[in-house]
């Protein structure tokens, strides 16, 4: 992975465009929004983000997607935490981790503007948080590196709750302690402790991502694409409709579920998941 992007960042270098700023548009040498690690929605203006291999985008309702400040940080774990306000993981971008002497993992760090700058708040040089979800006043993040769910009060001192593969999840909004997840293989788990440990959860569908609306809603996706509304015990699952793809982020908010498919682009749903409509594609 680490590989990968570094690569990456020296091609992207390569053609220019070193400023800062606040958003560029793309160009036909840009990758654009490309495998898609998370989306969020920033509640200062409505606009949904995706972060991705290849940085991050503001995706508007009409046009082109922006890049946010011409950089190509690896987002790995995103999530939205207020106005402006967003905590991220992944790998820097090669300019960057050379002129700043960053280092590959990135830990937690967080950004007050949207994007345009980032700052470290942990574990930099230590953790690749795959999975960041932010609940009932805490941070709870999946540490692909070491591979542990973690917890968070105060974004600086964590607390190792598990050692477990986990390839998502969700914190009950009405429950600190009750998370849903998908382990590795697509096995559908849930933990009643807050991540201590976790157990399959016998006739669930497999599955690929999981989220939960701040409203009660538990949603998931299978690995083909197929949706899924869950109850808020995390056992009963209903099929919904079709990504047309296999997924790669899902985020429900506000009664709108958002997801990235593979060759598909940037889908949402305002039916509960019945029908999808692309809302952006390269």
């Amino acid at each position: 992975m680490l590989v990968v992007a570094l690569a990456l960042g020296f091609i992207l270098a390569a053609r220019g465009g070193d400023g800062p700023g606040d958003g560029t548009p793309l160009t036909s040498t840009d990758p654009g929004v490309v495998h898609v690690h998370g989306l969020g929605v920033d509640p200062a203006d409505g606009t949904l983000y995706a972060a991705t291999h290849a940085g991050l985008f503001r995706l508007p309702d009409d046009g082109e997607a922006v890049r946010v400040a011409d950089r190509f940080q690896d987002t790995m774990g995103f999530t939205v935490i207020g106005p402006g306000r967003f905590l991220g993981s992944g790998h820097p971008d090669i300019r960057e981790m050379t002129r700043q002497n960053l280092p590959s993992l990135l830990g937690l760090i967080a950004s007050d503007d949207a994007g345009v700058s980032w700052r470290n708040l942990s574990l930099g040089g230590e953790s690749d948080f795959h999975v960041l979800v932010a609940s009932h006043g805490l941070v709870y993040g999946f540490d692909a590196t070491n591979e542990r769910l973690m917890v968070t009060a105060d974004q600086r001192s964590w607390e190792t709750r598990s050692s477990v593969a986990l390839g998502s999840f969700a914190v009950d909004p009405g429950d600190p302690e009750h998370l849903v997840g998908t382990l590795e293989g697509s096995v559908t788990a849930s933990s009643s402790d807050g991540g201590r440990s976790w157990r399959p959860v016998p006739g669930a569908p497999s599955l690929s991502l999981v989220a939960w609306d701040e409203r009660g809603g538990l949603w998931g996706v299978a690995p083909g694409g197929s949706t899924w509304a869950g109850r808020s015990d995390g056992v009963t699952w209903e099929q919904r409709g079709e990504l047309g793809g296999p997924p790669e982020a899902l985020l429900a908010t506000d009664g709108v579920l958002y997801a990235a498919a593979e060759d598909v682009g940037v889908l949402e749903s305002r039916d509960s998941g019945d029908s999808w409509s692309v809302r952006y594609a390269e």
